[in-house]
């Protein structure tokens, strides 16, 4: 399965020099399986790169698709520049949360209606569809998806990938349930030794997983005049991930006012805390363009049978793969 980072910033796009290397389009990501279909999550400002990406391939026509965690602007504003939906013959699915004031389709209308934009949404000529969800497993593209609320303000779903052997999980707009993490009377650590259940809940959910995607908006200095805004901060996703047994973190939705060197003071202190949680759990903060390969290892581990005393294989290991030439991520 291949993830690629569009875009990695919250709130409000932010390009400029200070904001180069981690970039400044908001919440997109693709997901390819290894059947070459195509899935997005988030489809904010990131989206427009996207779009000009897939058009530029050799597939006519493309079916996508769209995976939107809520429908705050940050998130669904690349949506009138997402290309493939101006050309004929083409297939969109969008989905999204149930349970706001407005449908998915409505709230996409909304932002195209002509006082705010020069196409509305029942002229594009692409053959969309739209899928209010709940909580639950789905099928979508061929992959298993189970989908859970997250605690944000506005009804917001976090997505759970599995599919090609591997599990990524995608949990953009999270704020923690409790000040506290762990129970006094339990060993860190560990998702049982969380106190909340609220948070117990959402480690369980990305248990295991492969590759979690994960906010972490502020750190942890900004999260107390920001409560209640429905972000994280790295600490929290990095103990949370070591708890869960995650393999790799990608800590991303960046908050405008953090520029690349902000950024990655904040990579770096994940770094040291995620090492000192002694899980081997690696992390990073995401950036535009950064590609991942996840991939499943199989490696022969040979296991008897008590019955038969007859060897049998396949234990399986994962691992994440880094495709990019920066030397400063993740390898």
């Amino acid at each position: 399965m291949r993830v690629r980072f569009w875009g990695t910033r919250g709130s409000i796009a932010t390009p400029g020099p200070d904001t180069v290397h981690f970039g400044g389009n908001t919440s997109c990501v693709e997901v390819t399986t290894n059947d070459g279909g195509h899935l997005i999550l988030d489809c904010g400002t990131g989206a427009r790169r996207l779009a000009s990406d897939l058009m530029s391939r050799d597939e006519n026509p493309l079916n996508v698709n769209i995976l939107v965690g809520h429908t705050h602007w940050d998130h669904i504003q690349g949506f009138p520049f997402f290309s493939p939906l101006f050309v004929p013959g083409n297939s969109v699915a969008i989905y999204g949360p149930q349970g706001g004031r407005r449908s998915l389709h409505n709230v996409l209308a909304g932002q195209m209606e002509f006082n705010y934009f020069p196409v509305e949404l029942n002229q594009l000529p692409a053959a969309i569809t739209y899928n209010d969800l709940r909580e639950g497993i789905h099928t979508i593209g061929g992959l298993r998806i189970a989908a859970q609320y997250l605690n944000h303000p506005a009804m917001t779903l976090g997505y759970r990938l599995e599919g090609d052997g591997v599990v990524v999980v995608y949990l953009v707009d999270h704020e923690p349930f409790s000040d506290r993490l762990w129970r006094a009377d339990a060993e860190p650590g560990h998702i049982a030794s969380i106190l909340h259940d609220g948070d117990r809940r959402h480690a369980n959910f990305m248990a295991g997983a492969d590759l979690v995607i994960h906010d972490a908006q502020y750190s942890p200095e900004e999260y107390p005049a920001k409560k209640t805004w429905g972000h994280s901060t790295y600490d929290y996703a990095v103990r949370m991930s070591a708890a869960a047994g995650v393999r790799c973190l990608a800590l991303t939705h960046h908050d405008p006012d953090h520029n690349d060197h902000f950024v990655t003071e904040i990579e770096n202190r994940a770094r040291t805390l995620a090492a000192q949680c002694g899980t081997g759990l690696d992390v990073f903060c995401a950036y535009e363009g950064c590609e991942l390969m996840v991939e499943p290892v199989k490696t022969l581990t040979p296991f008897v049978a008590p019955a038969s005393g007859q060897p049998t294989v396949l234990h399986q290991k994962f691992r994440v793969l880094v495709v990019d030439d920066q030397p400063d991520m993740l390898a």
